[in-house]
């Protein structure tokens, strides 16, 4: 289950140029597994890119190695690197650039979609579920890979906006 959202583009021979994406949900809503199957409907060339220069996970700063580790403490700082990394690859014009965090208030991504939109991007805000149904914030707790605990997950969904 993936929530509300277009299935990932089959592979195509031409190259997407110019497009953001900007991941919405809860812990386990199952982002990062849209993610992985719109990279992976991409030509080669176009995947390995997105991968290696196109592809921002606030997540992704905790592990160290393969052991994930959150530290509260560095959470405004590895924030902002992932937006500074973000903006970057806009700047220097990749051609898809993803988001991949919770970004359950607007606030948390509207600086991602400024400058996208500043930047000549098509930006695509890509909902995973229905932060507000309860049996989605149940599933979300069971299967989230960090440990996110129920309370906290209706926590989240509380402050969800609709944009």
């Amino acid at each position: 289950m993936l929530g509300n959202v277009t299935p990932p583009q089959p592979k195509q021979a031409s190259r997407v140029e110019k497009l953001a994406i900007i991941m919405r949900g809860l812990p386990g809503s199952g982002k990062s597994r849209w993610v992985d199957e719109f990279i992976a409907g991409q030509t080669l060339d176009v995947a390995m890119n997105i991968r290696r220069k196109g592809y921002f996970s606030t997540d992704s700063l905790f592990y160290q190695g393969d052991e994930y580790r959150f530290d509260v403490k560095r959470l405004a700082e590895f924030h902002q690197g992932n937006l500074t990394g973000f903006i970057h690859a806009l700047s220097v014009s990749q051609p898809v650039v993803i988001c991949d965090n919770t970004n359950i208030a607007y606030w948390e991504f509207m600086a991602y979609e400024a400058a996208a939109k500043a930047l000549g991007y098509q930006v695509r805000i890509v909902l995973i579920g229905e932060p507000q149904d309860s049996a989605h914030q149940l599933v979300c707790a069971q299967r989230n890979n960090h440990g996110v605990p129920l309370a906290q997950i209706q926590r989240m969904a509380k402050q969800f906006d609709e944009c």
